[in-house]
C-alpha cells in the first residue's frame, strides 16, 4: 500500500518544540502557543483530505519534501539550510497524521526519508510506503 500527494500552502514554520510550561498549583503544565495551535488545525486541515481509506498497521517508510517560498537570492529547488529544524517539523507532522488516523501509532514510521527546499511551488510533499 503506497498513499503520495502534495499540500498545497505555505507550510508552517511553528515546530512542535514550541509548547511552553507553566506552573499551576504547584505542578508544571503544558500547553500550546496560539502559533502552535494554528499550524496543528491548519496541518489537520490539509491532511484530513488525503486520509487513506485503511489505516495503516504495519511499518512504514515516510518520506516529505518540505517546500519553502523563496527568499533572498535562493532558487526553486536549492536545499533550505535554515530554520525550522526537521525533527521538529516532523513531530508535529505525524502527531497530526495520527491524529487525523493515517495509521494506528507513528510508532509504525521505520523509515523516514525528509527534505527542506525553496521552491517557487510551496507546499508539503508526502509519501507513505508500506514495507
Amino acid at each position: 500500500m503506497t498513499t503520495e500527494f502534495f499540500m498545497l500552502m505555505l507550510p508552517p514554520t511553528t515546530t512542535h518544540q514550541q509548547k511552553q510550561v507553566t506552573i499551576k498549583n504547584g505542578k508544571p503544565v503544558f500547553y500550546e502557543p496560539d502559533e502552535l495551535k494554528a499550524a496543528r488545525s491548519k496541518l489537520m486541515a490539509y491532511l484530513g483530505q488525503h486520509v487513506p481509506e485503511n489505516k495503516y498497521t504495519g511499518p512504514v517508510r515516510l518520506i516529505t519534501k518540505w517546500c519553502y517560498p523563496i527568499t533572498g537570492k535562493h532558487t526553486d529547488g536549492e536545499y533550505k539550510y535554515t530554520k525550522p529544524d526537521t525533527d521538529n517539523l516532523q513531530k508535529l507532522l505525524k502527531d497530526c497524521m495520527t491524529d487525523c488516523g493515517y495509521w494506528k501509532d507513528d510508532a509504525l514510521v521505520v523509515s523516514e526519508i525528509t527534505e527542506k527546499f525553496w521552491a517557487n511551488v510551496p507546499g508539503i510533499y508526502i509519501k507513505i510506503e508500506a514495507i
